[in-house]
């Protein structure tokens, strides 16, 4: 066998998954985007190691260990990625990731305590914040 067809194939996997990643708004589509990516690696990894180890007397098949180690990865991956997804919908109500802002950012309401232009002192915005914590 070719080392082409496993190739294309692998990348027909990985560009159909990246676009699941930049045109998903739903998370979960997003992450089994993301382990479609992974498994056109895996078939890359493994498609490449076949193919060097036709041409190596003595192989190591690190390809195919390297895929096992991409695997395993993958799937703490999702487990947390989906752990942190139904956390953040039943918190929220949506799985949408364009409804998700930052848990700690809060509403930008004017309280008791903000110190606007009327007070005579310059008000402390997020630049302010952040200079004051690296000096």
């Amino acid at each position: 066998m070719h080392l082409t067809y496993p190739a294309v194939l692998s990348v027909l996997l990985f560009c159909t998954g990246l676009y699941g990643v930049l045109a998903r708004r739903n998370a979960i589509l997003v992450l089994m985007s993301v382990e479609l990516m992974l498994n056109a690696v895996n078939l890359n990894l493994v498609a490449f190691d076949v193919w060097l180890s036709k041409a190596a007397e003595e192989t190591l098949h690190s390809g195919q260990a390297l895929t096992l180690f991409t695997i395993a990865i993958a799937a703490a991956e999702i487990g947390i990625g989906l752990a942190i997804v139904l956390a953040v919908h039943r918190n929220r109500g949506t799985s949408d990731i364009d409804k998700l802002r930052d848990t700690a950012e809060g509403p930008d309401d004017d309280g008791p305590d903000d110190d606007g232009p009327g007070t005579g002192t310059p008000a402390a915005g997020p630049a302010a914040e952040k200079a004051e914590a690296t000096a």
